[in-house]
């Protein structure tokens, strides 16, 4: 009896043929497979679901040091290098220390570490570069669209990672252009965002929007979270040009070689760095960094932006560097700078180090360049700075109109000085502990000022 319900039930040939429906199994397997089923197969493979933890500040102690949190999150991403780069939004791995990515488990079931290599964070947009032991590796790729001719009603796929639940697949339409939203809780302010109604939820920040051609046409970054199927992300543009111009510009790099390049030749060296000590002069032709080959400026860009400054054990890392001279290939090997650390010593021409001191956290001078803004004014070894002010002038008031910083540590110069124009003067002022007892007594106060380099 069962069965002859069954078959009473079962759609018999003529009645497929009648609807207009392939009686093989294999053409009604194909009449299924839309557009949007097409996408998510082509773009799926190339999706990460980012998990992390780390420790956020929370505020300062009675000593001013910072007090720490602990935590855990997770977002989304997609790999547009072939090399392992992914694109997400900061917030997601903001004050992250561990990263890690996993791809669908049909995909890759490999969890793999990832490092944030550079981010831009009034654009809420990040780079990860994902670390792997089988050198040359390579990872499935989106491809990069266009959000300029944008259609209200187009339909779009958005693939995340929502309340963990992992490559989640939703679809819906642009339904606003150029909106104008602030995100309160990142401080952040966009104006030029899409809007989608397409499901976005917590989770899927960092994640693709796609049309339906399979191409990439922003980054989930924003759900409003008083209303229902209205989310935002950030137009593939914009997500290009920040790529393009900083996040995988030298200047955005985590580490200091000393020397800058022009099309792939070096056309500066500064003294005293990495570069010098290695033997790089003007004019040699990079073309390969740690056994990747360079043959175009975008390969140097993504080979340079990867360069850790630590390796896994924190030793200094090391650079394996290639270059040619007088048309002859020759080989050296730098230890690079943090960048931080690095930029003090071109813009100031000191080598410092974060210290505990009497006075609470510091920073201590290690070295003076010879000839250097920093060796000018007088600084030497042991100097401590407690307080740096840019000096201006305004029309018809004179100068010294900023206030002064207060100095805890190396970022919080690095951080100073990194908007300063060329020339830019700074009054210093440091203590210099004479007797030894790191509490300055009856020692000297020294006030000065330098150039910007």
């Amino acid at each position: 009896m069962l069965l002859a319900t069954l078959a009473l039930l079962a759609p018999s040939g003529a009645f497929l043929l009648q609807q207009g429906i392939p009686a093989d199994p294999r053409d009604r397997l194909a009449r299924r497979v839309t557009p949007e089923v097409e996408v998510v197969q082509a773009c799926k493979p190339a999706v990460v679901f980012i998990q992390t933890n780390g420790k956020r500040p929370i505020g300062r102690d009675w000593f001013g040091q910072l007090v720490n949190q602990e935590f855990s999150g997770m977002g989304s991403g997609v790999v547009v290098k072939k090399q392992g780069f992914v694109i997400t939004n900061y917030h997601v791995v903001k004050n992250a220390q561990t990263i890690t990515v996993s791809f669908a488990a049909d995909v890759d079931d490999q969890t793999y570490p990832a490092e944030l290599v550079s981010f831009v964070a009034e654009e809420d947009l990040a780079l990860l570069k994902i670390q792997t032991s089988k050198p040359g590796q390579e990872f499935p790729t989106v491809p990069l669209g266009t959000s300029a001719d944008l259609m209200l009603g187009e339909r779009v796929i958005a693939i995340g990672n929502p309340y963990g639940q992992t490559h989640t697949v939703s679809q819906g339409m642009i339904s606003g252009l150029h909106r104008n939203v602030p995100i309160a809780s990142e401080g952040l302010q966009f104006d030029d965002l899409l809007q989608t109604d397409a499901s976005i939820n917590p989770g899927n920040s960092g994640g693709p929007l796609l049309n339906i051609n399979g191409e990439l046409i922003g980054i989930n970054s924003a759900v409003d979270q008083r209303a229902q199927n209205i989310g935002f992300a950030i137009p593939v543009d914009r997500v290009k040009a920040v790529m393009q111009y900083r996040l995988t510009s030298p200047e955005a790099a985590r580490t200091w070689l000393g020397f800058e390049v022009e099309n792939l030749q070096v056309s500066r060296i500064v003294p005293g760095s990495p570069a010098e000590e290695a033997g790089l002069k003007p004019g040699d032709c990079i073309v390969a960094l740690n056994g990747q080959k360079v043959a175009t400026n975008e390969d140097y860009r993504l080979a340079r932006i990867a360069l850790p400054p630590r390796e896994k054990n924190g030793a200094a890392a090391r650079v394996n560097l290639r270059f040619e001279r007088s048309g002859k290939a020759r080989d050296a090997v730098l230890t690079p700078w943090e960048a931080n650390e690095g930029m003090i010593f071109q813009r100031m021409g000191l080598r410092c180090e974060d210290v505990r001191s009497y006075y609470g956290t510091a920073v201590r001078v290690l070295g003076v360049q010879e000839g250097g803004p920093a060796a000018q004014l007088g600084l030497e070894v042991g100097d401590q700075f407690t307080a740096v002010r840019v000096l201006t002038t305004t029309a018809g008031r004179g100068g010294n109109v900023t206030p002064a910083y207060r100095i805890r540590s190396k970022d919080d110069l690095a951080e100073l000085l990194t908007p300063l124009t060329v020339g830019t003067k700074l009054e210093v002022e440091i203590f210099r502990d004479l007797n030894g007892d790191d509490r300055f007594q009856r020692d000297e106060l020294h006030r000065g000022t330098l150039a910007v380099e």
